[in-house]
């Protein structure tokens, strides 16, 4: 597995997307390990690949759609004046959840 800083990963964005699809990528900030980029290819069979993939009407729509919803509340209701690290919180606490009920 290749290692690449999150500054590294942002400068060279195009070849972060050329390494996944060869093999998984560490990404570090501040030294410190803070996630994996992998292939859908490399998902596949497990519980993200269902999550991604196999959506009814094929993954680009569901995308879209989800996007799409998302994009429109934003714009609704943006972050409801809550600090941009909070609402980041919040979002990432509202999916945490929901993998926990699954």
């Amino acid at each position: 597995m290749r290692t690449m800083t999150a500054s590294n990963a942002q400068n060279n964005f195009g070849d972060l997307l050329d390494t996944v699809r060869r093999e998984p990528v560490l990404l570090t900030k501040n030294k410190r390990p803070v996630g994996v980029f992998v292939s859908l290819e490399d998902l596949q069979g497990t519980y993200l690949a269902e999550m991604l993939i196999e959506k009814e009407g094929g993954y680009d729509e569901w995308v879209q759609a989800k996007v799409g919803k998302s994009l429109a509340r934003f714009q609704k209701d943006g972050t409801r004046g809550k600090a941009a690290a909070d609402a980041h919180t919040d979002a990432l606490d509202n999916i945490r959840n929901k993998l926990q009920n699954r």
